[in-house]
């Protein structure tokens, strides 16, 4: 018959279960929801009676803790693991990570790390495939010993996963002040459903740990909505009824046998010049070069089309010129300020910038609203960069500038070009620039365009004496000018001069401008056409 032993029984009959196996290890996978592969499981203890049938292990474990029998039934299992990961590697499994529980208890245990490693080294499992779990609660109360702990395990070379993160009443703190490499989130926060308050405590949660460049497991995920929710936020990692309930020992060989593996990979991948560590940390040099030394900057994120600001400093809000505050920029879409096209040139810089892993720059237009100042167009001129990634989402680093003085000036300069174009062409003018240290003549658009001569014209006039523009019998007279404008002769050169093979009639004039040691830096050449009257 089943029936829930009475402590009396439970721990009279301890010894005989550990001896007997009614004590025993069931292994639940952990799996990536993303690939449908394994990552690794975790090894629960649990109690089958021979008369009595399954114990609760709600009901058990309490009264192990109370009575110091529980290290010796953790060690038990970290031995049966240890076992069954030499069974994996003799007949030639593939093994994948087991963690192992380790309570408060154990903890307190002055050698307990130092039994479990010499378990490991009995059985010569390699220390990548155990992993040790501790509860979030095992810390409170006792933080420097369970950091002394931690140590001691990551010498040995154990990952450390922190289990039931969420479920206390002081995980940040935890979170803070201990060096765990996985976290393992209580999926009570959404309470069977997805979204709400406790999905948004969960997608920050997500987020956090991404910064601190821990791998997040949810544990206790049923649904295959919440399975989705988890992997949309950024979490693939999940371990639960929804892929499978603990198994036995030869289940879980058949389940390694027929499911691929593959190995957790970091939260987020940083360019190895950034410590996210330290660039969070207000004391730090990271922070103090980005608060006052770089000019305007931000960092933000860029996933699936969707841009989030995570940081800016003071320099990058001066650079709007619209007197927002940091909370404003920070919760602002950024798409907002594009339209369609610019946004483009924007989202386009961005994958390029994935794509080469270099720096990338492009010049765009925002309309920006203040309570302040109110609406304006401005124009940026972005310097971006890729610092880390995490699946699909990517985090840049951009410098930007406020250019839109320099565009007004660019568009005023590209005004006056444009009706200068047009006198001259109503003129018949054509113009030209001789720098006389280099010999080296730039024609205007209309020479470039009537009279083929090339953008730049080297060892002036020679070439265009060859190619007919001068005839041949005023090349000497002309080379004579070059001659006195090289030497400085400020009289004034001009006349009337048949140019190209047809010979056209143009009034030739020329003018220096000298540098500040008065020596000849530049001639300015025009030629207007002569028009003949014809009207005797």
């Amino acid at each position: 018959m089943e029936r829930r032993m009475s402590e009396q029984e439970l721990l009279g009959s301890f010894e005989n279960a550990l001896k007997f196996g009614h004590i025993y290890v069931c292994y639940q996978p952990k799996m990536n929801h993303a690939t449908g592969r394994m990552i690794g499981a975790e090894a629960l203890m649990r109690w089958h009676d021979p008369v009595y049938g399954m114990q609760y292990p709600s009901d058990f474990i309490p009264l192990l803790e109370r009575n110091d029998l529980i290290c010796q039934a953790d060690l038990f299992v970290f031995e049966t693991v240890c076992k069954f990961q030499r069974k994996c590697l003799d007949i030639g499994v593939s093994a994948v990570p087991v963690s192992i529980n380790m309570s408060r208890y154990d903890i307190y245990q002055k050698n307990y790390v130092d039994e479990i490693e010499h378990i490991r080294q009995k059985y010569d499992v390699p220390v990548k495939l155990l992993h040790v779990e501790i509860t979030e609660s095992s810390a409170i109360g006792g933080m420097e010993l369970v950091s002394g702990v931690l140590s001691k395990l990551h010498d040995f070379g154990y990952v450390v996963e922190m289990d039931d993160f969420g479920s206390g009443y002081s995980s940040l703190n935890v979170l803070k002040d201990l060096q765990v490499d996985v976290i393992k989130l209580d999926m009570r926060f959404l309470s069977g459903n997805v979204g709400g308050r406790g999905g948004t405590i969960i997608s920050a949660i997500v987020q956090m740990t991404k910064w601190l460049n821990t791998p997040v497991v949810a544990e206790g995920v049923e649904t295959i909505e919440q399975a989705d929710y988890m992997k949309s936020i950024g979490c693939n990692y999940i371990q639960g009824y929804l892929y499978s309930k603990p198994v036995n020992e030869d289940e879980f060989i058949e389940k390694l046998k027929k499911t691929d593996h593959e190995p957790v990979a970091q939260a987020i991948d940083l360019i190895s010049t950034m410590d996210a560590g330290k660039f969070w940390n207000p004391q730090s040099l990271e922070t103090l070069i980005f608060n006052n030394y770089v000019g305007g900057a931000s960092i933000f994120t860029y996933q699936k089309g969707k841009i989030e600001i995570l940081r800016v400093n003071k320099k990058f809000i001066k650079e709007t010129g619209m007197n927002m505050t940091e909370k404003e920029v920070l919760t602002l879409d950024p798409w907002d300020c594009f339209d369609e096209k610019n946004r483009k040139i924007y989202e386009e810089a961005l994958l390029h910038a994935i794509e080469t892993n270099d720096e990338v720059s492009c010049e765009t237009c925002r309309t920006l609203c203040s309570k302040i100042c109110g609406e304006e167009e401005l124009w940026m001129r972005s310097d971006i960069r890729m610092i880390g990634k995490a699946g699909d989402q990517y985090i840049f680093y951009s410098m930007v500038h406020n250019i839109t003085n320099e565009k007004k000036r660019f568009e005023e300069v590209a005004e006056s070009d444009r009706k200068l174009r047009f006198a001259s062409e109503h003129a018949n003018v054509y113009a030209w620039e001789y720098t006389i240290a280099t010999k080296e003549m730039r024609p205007c658009f209309r020479c470039m365009r009537d009279l083929g001569v090339p953008p730049v014209v080297e060892n002036y006039p020679e070439p265009l004496i060859e190619n007919g523009l001068f005839p041949p019998d005023y090349a000497d007279m002309y080379r004579e000018w070059i001659h006195k404008l090289e030497n400085g002769d400020d009289s004034l050169k001009e006349a009337i001069i048949p140019l190209t093979v047809g010979r056209i009639p143009f009034y030739v004039r020329y003018s220096l401008e000298y540098d500040e040691n008065g020596k000849p830096l530049k001639a300015y050449g025009s030629a207007t056409l002569v028009i003949e009257n014809n009207d005797k």
